[in-house]
């Protein structure tokens, strides 16, 4: 069998890392440049279009994961923002909501699949909960990162030294002290989201807003090149596919080193 989702390499964590940024530079841009339910219209269709494609193929293609997680960063990003701007709600209650709505998910992942694990995404049913739990974890990250920098006065570039740090918990206590590798990978990949985000919206914002006022269309642009060259490196070595077929058993297995 055919994994659906990449191995987890160095390269895939500094992807990530780079889709959260360009997705809160490149919703934040989008929605400043046409009217805001145009552009979130415009992105959910994106979304569906990018997740069509890859619940279409057959196993894992670096350009279609990498599109749909883009496209994941960018609608998630608005659909927190939403929440925010157009309904009201405070950072704190989002943040806390979208706590609530990931643990759900979890649970109900856990519940019908036995296992939260990434290394078996195999069936559309183990594979929608896997996109569930990415789309939810980005709307977190964008709420909670907006929490620590606005609401908690930290501002942009101290709120991503903090995740920067706390993103460095779970590995350490994967590597240190034997935490369990799924629950390692989902804290870390929850933390990827106000860790990029914040540095992407220090980077873009005016420094009146304590940033470096580069704007949301330039970093967009060059964020998105990197990850262009990241994914293009991916797709050609192809050092992210991982092949999930069975071990040998019996004596031909015993023989192997």
């Amino acid at each position: 069998m055919l994994s659906k989702v990449p191995k987890v390499t160095a390269a895939f964590w500094v992807t990530k890392v780079l889709t959260t940024g360009m997705g809160e530079t490149t919703a934040d841009y989008l929605v400043h440049q046409i009217d805001p339910p145009v552009a979130v219209g415009l992105a959910g269709l994106g979304l569906v279009a990018a997740l069509l494609l890859q619940f279409g193929v057959r196993r894992y293609v670096a350009w279609v994961y990498w599109l749909a997680v883009v496209m994941v960063s960018i609608f998630g990003t608005m659909a927190a923002d939403a929440l925010h701007v157009g309904l009201g709600i405070p950072y704190l209650v989002s943040t806390v909501a979208f706590v609530l709505a990931l643990a759900a998910i979890f649970l109900a992942w856990r519940t019908t699949e036995k296992s939260l694990s990434i290394h078996s995404i195999v069936t559309p049913r183990r594979e929608f909960f896997y996109w569930a739990t990415v789309l939810t974890t980005f709307a977190l990250g964008t709420a909670a990162g907006d929490l620590t920098a606005m609401t908690f006065g930290l501002g942009y570039l101290a709120s991503g030294i903090v995740f920067a740090v706390l993103i460095a918990i779970p590995a350490l206590a994967y590597r240190r002290f034997g935490m369990n590798a799924t629950l390692a990978f989902w804290f870390a990949y929850i933390l990827t989201r106000p860790l990029g985000a914040s540095f992407a919206d220090w980077a873009a914002v005016s420094t009146e807003r304590g940033g470096l006022d580069l704007g949301t269309g330039p970093v967009s642009l060059v964020l998105g090149v990197a990850i262009l060259a990241f994914v293009a490196y991916l797709a050609i070595t192809r050092r992210d596919v991982e092949s999930l077929a069975p071990r040998p058993q019996g004596p031909a297995a015993a023989s192997r080193p």
